[in-house]
């Protein structure tokens, strides 16, 4: 059977919960690892060594990161006392996102879950939900969510990518695990702006290529004329009502360059799984 470590960062919100919950929703498929990490959002002049003790560089008082960080590590064992020792927990000290994605690539995870808060206006614009900078940065798979999908039944995925684009590279195999275990159907999906009966025939000839060489039996392949790839996905949405979305990033964002992964992370109430494409 296949194994899943899966890393759940927290700040004991019930996004957090929402996240533990997708998880559990996970587990009844797939053998899981479940770890949680809590991130102490403290300057790089704090330190903590591998025994736990704790530095700074004098001008914040030790008593009260140790305080702190004891009220955390007591909320990390109440996590242990409601979901079992079967989990396991970290504290570490640093910038949240940074401290995510260095932890999960540092101990092998197969995959980051995030509830989110979202993100609009000039705070998207800024600086962006912590779950979208994850997104963006990290190079293991990340699935967000942004409500309680413990009824989730997960047989409709939408795959949606660049079809005409077949140099890029990827790593689809945590979506295999779904389709093999979930049993789930995916939709490939390729938005464009305008096209004709020649380039379409392209592209579909390109999904049925990416299907066979993916190893997707179970498929379905969709064209959509519409005005940007994000309003593609709502209303393709609206059409079909998929259980789980699927889309790739570049790992590009900010005020002046948008990622359609990021948007849809912050604005989309459906589970969605981001990989980088490189």
């Amino acid at each position: 059977m296949d194994h899943l470590k899966i890393l759940i960062p927290t700040d004991f919100s019930v996004q957090s919960d929402y996240a533990y919950l997708m998880v559990k929703k996970i587990e009844e498929k797939v053998d899981t690892e479940i770890h949680f990490l809590h991130v102490m959002n403290v300057p790089s002049t704090v330190t903590m060594d591998k025994d736990g003790n704790v530095q700074t560089c004098g001008e914040i008082d030790v008593q009260y990161v140790l305080s702190q960080k004891n009220i955390a590590e007591n909320k990390l064992s109440s996590l242990k006392a409601q979901y079992g020792n079967k989990i396991h927990t970290h504290i570490v000290f640093g910038k949240v996102t940074d401290q995510i994605i260095s932890f999960s690539a540092e101990h092998s995870f197969d995959l980051i879950v995030m509830g989110t808060k979202g993100a609009s206006g000039i705070k998207e614009k800024v600086s962006g939900s912590e779950t979208q900078m994850v997104a963006r940065k990290s190079n293991i798979p990340l699935l967000s969510l942004m409500c309680d999908r413990s009824d989730l039944v997960i047989k409709n995925i939408l795959f949606v990518h660049d079809f005409k684009n077949n140099t890029e590279q990827y790593d689809l195999s945590l979506l295999r695990k779904f389709i093999k275990y979930f049993d789930t159907k995916v939709h490939q999906l390729h938005i464009l702006n305008s096209t004709n009966e020649l380039e379409s025939r392209m592209i579909l000839d390109q999904m049925d290529a990416h299907a066979k060489l993916n190893g997707i039996l179970n498929y379905s392949n969709h064209l959509l004329n519409d005005f940007d790839i994000e309003n593609g996905v709502v209303h393709f949405n609206q059409m079909h009502e998929v259980d789980m979305v699927c889309i790739g990033t570049h790992g590009k964002g900010g005020l002046f360059y948008s990622s359609v992964t990021e948007k849809l992370i912050n604005h989309l109430y459906k589970p969605i799984i981001s990989f980088q494409i490189k």
